[in-house]
C-alpha cells in the first residue's frame, strides 16, 4: 500500500498538491450523538440551562470546518466557499445525527473539514449538556458523500445526502 503523507524515508511530508488543477470539491460527513430521549426532549424545548444547544453547535461545527487545517498536521489550508450543519433527531432513539457539508473549488477534498465539522458539532452537543448527563456518548464519525477530483465521486452504501 503506497501512503502519500511520507517521504521515501519515512517522513511525513504534506503532499504536494500544487500541479493539480482546482475542480468543485464537495464533502459530506456525520457524527452521532446518543443521549436520553428526555434530554433530547429539552434540547428540542430549548429547556437547556446552557442555552440553544443545537445553534450553538452547528457555530462550532461551522468553525471547526475553517479551522480543519490548524487540527490536522498533514491537511491543506483551503479557501472553502460553503459549510453547512444540520441536525437529525431521533426522539425514540435518543440520537442527534450532525451532519456536515462542505464545498470549495481547490486542489484537494475536502473530506477532513467536513469530519472536523461533524466532529466538533458532537462534541459541542456534549460540552452543553454534560450538566444534565454525563453518559452521552458520540458514535460513528464517518464519511457519507464526496464529489470532486481525480478520484470520482464516493457515496456511502446507507446514505443519502442532501
Amino acid at each position: 500500500m503506497n501512503f502519500n503523507h511520507f517521504d521515501e524515508s519515512g517522513h511525513a511530508i504534506m503532499v504536494d498538491v500544487s500541479a493539480k488543477q482546482p475542480t468543485m470539491r464537495t464533502a459530506i460527513a456525520a457524527a452521532e450523538v446518543r443521549l436520553a430521549p428526555e434530554l433530547l426532549a429539552a434540547i428540542k424545548a430549548g429547556g437547556v440551562a446552557k442555552g440553544d444547544v443545537l445553534g450553538v453547535a452547528r457555530l462550532a461545527g461551522i468553525m471547526a470546518a475553517k479551522r480543519t487545517s490548524e487540527l490536522i498536521p498533514l491537511s491543506h489550508p483551503l479557501a472553502i466557499h460553503n459549510v453547512t450543519v444540520d441536525f437529525e433527531l431521533d426522539d425514540a432513539a435518543g440520537l442527534i445525527t450532525a451532519r456536515c457539508t462542505v464545498r470549495a473549488f481547490e486542489r484537494t477534498g475536502v473530506e477532513m473539514e467536513a469530519m472536523t465539522g461533524a466532529s466538533l458539532a458532537a462534541l459541542t452537543i456534549y460540552d452543553m449538556c454534560k450538566g444534565s448527563d454525563k453518559s452521552i456518548t458520540i458514535g460513528e464519525i464517518k464519511l457519507l458523500f464526496k464529489e470532486g477530483g481525480k478520484s470520482g465521486v464516493y457515496r456511502r452504501a446507507e446514505s443519502t445526502p442532501t
